[in-house]
C-alpha cells in the first residue's frame, strides 16, 4: 500500500553537516537557533555531545536510510555527488539544501514540495538572516504545488506522474478540470478560484473532452491520460471471518469487493470488526498489510447500530445482529457503500467515512 505523502519540514529531524571551519562555526550557530537540528561534524573538529563522521559518504547514507533531512554547508557539486546514488524518487527523498559557509544564500537542492525542503530553505535563510533560493517552477510563477496542498489536505497521489501533467498546465495558462465532490481541496486552493474549472460529477469529466483533470476521491475507473488521482482516506472495511482464517484469504476478499465496487484500496482508513474477533492473527496481519488500523467495537455497540442485512444467526454466535455492516457504519459514520460480502470464511461491508472527521 501506498502511505500518504507528506511534507518533511517539521517533522522529521535535520541534519546540519559542515567540512570547513567556517562551515562549523556557523553549523553551530544554526543548530542553537533552528528547533530540530544537529550538528554533524568531522570528528577532528567536533566538541563533546556532537555527533562526528570519519566519512561523508556514511553520513549521507544514514541520513536517507532513516529519512534525515539535510542542511549541507558545502559546494554544491560536494553534496550532488554525495547524493546521486542515494535517490530514489521526490516522494521519498529527503529534504536537502545547500548553505554557503557564509549563510548568504540557502539553496532547497532536492525534495522541495513533498520533501520540504523550499520550506526549510526559508526558515534555513530567515535564521541566519540569508536568501532563500528556490527554483520550482510553480513557486516562482506563484502556482500551487499540487503535490505539497495534497499532502496538506492529507490526500494520497495515487500517480504522481499526474502532478507534472497538471502543473506543466497551469504553467502554460491552459485550464484544469478539479472533479472533488467533497470539496476536500477547497480551503488549499481558495487563492487559486480562476485556476479550475469545477466539474461536480465525476462521469461527465469523463465523457468530456481530454484536457488536464484532478480527480479527488475514492472512485476506479479507466482513467484518461492527463488525470491527477488524490486519494481520500475515507472508506472504512468492516470484517467478520471464521476463527483461524488465515490473512491472504482475508485480504483477497477485501480486495475482490472493492475491485466489484470500482473503489480504490488507497482510500481505505482502516478495518473494523467485533471486539471478539480483535486478537485474530489472520485479521490483524491483514490490517498490518493494508497499513490501515484495525478497530473494534463490544457486541452491545454493534447491536445498536441500525444495519440493512440484521442476521439471527450472527446474533446467536457473537451477541449482535451484525458484524460487517455494523463495525464500518459505526467507525464511519456515514453511509454503507457496499452491504455485506461474504465468502466461505470471510464477510465484508465498506462505508463512507464522514468528513470532515
Amino acid at each position: 500500500m501506498t502511505k500518504p505523502l507528506l511534507m518533511a519540514t517539521g517533522m522529521r529531524p535535520i541534519r546540519v553537516v559542515a567540512l570547513t571551519p567556517a562551515g562549523v562555526r556557523l553549523a553551530r550557530r544554526l543548530c542553537q537557533t533552528l528547533e530540530g537540528t544537529e550538528c554533524w561534524l568531522p570528528a577532528s573538529w567536533a566538541t563533546a555531545g556532537e555527533h562526528t563522521f570519519d566519512r561523508l559518504t556514511d553520513v549521507f547514507a544514514e541520513a536517507f536510510t532513516n529519512d534525515r533531512d539535510l542542511v549541507c554547508i558545502m559546494a554544491t557539486g560536494i553534496v550532488v555527488r554525495q547524493v546521486a546514488p542515494l535517490l530514489q524518487g521526490k516522494d521519498r527523498d529527503p529534504a536537502v539544501v545547500v548553505l554557503d559557509q557564509e549563510g548568504r544564500f540557502a539553496v532547497s537542492l532536492l525534495s522541495g514540495h513533498l520533501g520540504g525542503a523550499n520550506e526549510l530553505a526559508c526558515r534555513v535563510a530567515a535564521t541566519l538572516g540569508g536568501t532563500p533560493v528556490i527554483t520550482t517552477a510553480t513557486d516562482i510563477q506563484g502556482l500551487p504545488a499540487l503535490d505539497l496542498l495534497a499532502a496538506q489536505a492529507g490526500l494520497i497521489i495515487e500517480n504522481p506522474t499526474g502532478v507534472k501533467e497538471v502543473s506543466m498546465a497551469l504553467l502554460a495558462g491552459n485550464p484544469v478540470r478539479l472533479v472533488d465532490p467533497e470539496d476536500r481541496l477547497a480551503t488549499v486552493l481558495a487563492g487559486y478560484p480562476h485556476l479550475f474549472h469545477r466539474e461536480a460529477a465525476l462521469e461527465a469529466a469523463l465523457a468530456g473532452s481530454p484536457q488536464p483533470t484532478v480527480y479527488v476521491g475514492c472512485r476506479e475507473r479507466s482513467w484518461p491520460t492527463g488525470w491527477l488521482r488524490l486519494r481520500p482516506r475515507s472508506l472504512i472495511a468492516g470484517v467478520g471471518c471464521h476463527r483461524g482464517t488465515p490473512s491472504l484469504e482475508i485480504l483477497d476478499h477485501i480486495q475482490e469487493v472493492f475491485r466489484q465496487a470500482g473503489l480504490s484500496l488507497l482510500s481505505l482508513k482502516a478495518l473494523a470488526t467485533i471486539a471478539a474477533k480483535k486478537d485474530e492473527p489472520g485479521l490483524k496481519e491483514a490490517a498490518r498489510r493494508l497499513e490501515v488500523e484495525l478497530l473494534w467495537y463490544t457486541a452491545e455497540e454493534l447491536e445498536h447500530v441500525p444495519v440493512p442485512h440484521p442476521s439471527a444467526q450472527v446474533t446467536r454466535h457473537v451477541g449482535a445482529k451484525s458484524v460487517s455492516e455494523a463495525a464500518a457504519l459505526k467507525a464511519g459514520q456515514g453511509e454503507l457503500l457496499i452491504p455485506k460480502h461474504k465468502s466461505a470464511n470471510v464477510t465484508v461491508a465498506v462505508a463512507r467515512a464522514i468528513w470532515p472527521s
